[in-house]
């Protein structure tokens, strides 16, 4: 009889033993404790699900809310409709355990075409709560060899002696916005190697004349050779051109992701065009007095990763979506 009772003891210890086990795991896998594996392990899941089109075995928490490209829409629409390759090659991850939120910028095949695709899970109890696709569907053959490979700087982790501050990242990237809205590259802390990527398409410090998103804007390269000039200069002078004063303010601005051990800032901002601005009046480029610029009114739901190390912005990777003026990004 005791031994019978010794027996059912240990049973109970043991079973006790494994719930508190499976209680654990299932904390390391949820929101508070989710490290940065655990929630790029998540994005990956999510990914697999999308192009096998089968949303069955995903943990998504009751209410989620899903939109892509400021569209509220149900899952199994949208790029989940077409989804037809994971990425490959070109994934920049940026995880946030502190704010329970993982960014993935990627490209990816719809219907066996490449695309871009900027992903924002949020992540509580183990759960999918948030889903927010920005999805760029029309990759210029001027982008295409930029979206191969990302550059190192927004993939590596980055020495501990390079990080600043949470509030510092937030702030630095902040600052690329106030930046652009009054046109002072003095706002902004650049490092002198600091690129900009717009949909792949290289917009600063280019050796040889490429187009830019700008040339799309205007009347097309041909027509303004003046933008082999602007897209030569550094991301710090080319803003005191005055070359973006068509955006007329970028709010709201959403840098929500802020990934430490990369050192990179993960942003969902609005770019806003009244379309006032119809001449750029350039400033400092010798020749270059005026830009025309036929854009707007419209405005712009656009992907932003800054990479930031030792306080300063090294590389700038964006796209972006166009949407009617005033619009609104769906996560008011």
């Amino acid at each position: 009889m005791h031994t019978k009772l010794f027996e059912l003891a240990v049973a109970g210890v043991l079973l006790l033993a494994g719930v508190s086990a499976r209680t654990a795991g299932a904390q390391a896998a949820g929101s508070s404790e989710c490290n940065a594996t655990c929630l790029t392990n998540m994005a990956d899941q999510y990914v697999a699900a999308m192009v096998k089109h089968d949303w069955s075995g995903l943990p998504l928490a009751p209410g989620y809310k899903y939109t892509e490209n400021t569209a509220a829409i149900q899952l199994g629409d949208g790029l989940w409709v077409g989804a037809s390759e994971a990425p490959t090659t070109f994934k920049i991850y940026a995880a946030d355990p502190v704010s329970k939120q993982v960014g993935l910028y990627c490209v990816m095949k719809e219907f066996n075409k490449p695309i871009i695709l900027a992903l924002r899970l949020k992540v509580e109890e183990g759960k999918i709560a948030e889903i927010e696709h920005i999805v760029v569907r029309d990759i210029r053959p001027a982008g295409a060899p930029n979206l191969v490979t990302p550059r190192s700087g927004l993939v590596q982790t980055i020495p501990v002696s390079q990080r600043v501050s949470r509030d510092e990242m937030y702030r630095i990237a902040d600052s690329y916005f106030d930046s652009i809205e009054q046109s002072n590259g003095d706002l902004a802390p650049y490092a002198d190697d600091c690129v900009r990527h717009e949909n792949g398409m290289q917009t600063t410090t280019n050796k040889t004349p490429s187009p830019t998103p700008l040339d799309a804007a205007t009347a097309g390269p041909a027509a303004n050779p003046s933008f082999a000039k602007l897209g030569a200069l550094s991301c710090h002078d080319s803003m005191n051109t005055h070359i973006l004063s068509y955006i007329t303010k970028i709010r709201p601005r959403r840098l929500i992701i802020i990934d430490e051990e990369r050192g990179l800032v993960f942003g969902f901002p609005m770019f806003v065009h009244r379309g006032n601005v119809r001449q750029i009046k350039v400033v400092g480029v010798p020749g270059v007095d005026t830009v025309p610029m036929n854009f707007g009114p419209i405005d712009l739901q656009a992907a932003e990763i800054f990479a930031i190390r030792n306080g300063k912005i090294h590389e700038i990777e964006a796209m972006g979506y166009l949407l009617p003026y005033n619009a609104k990004t769906g996560w008011e």
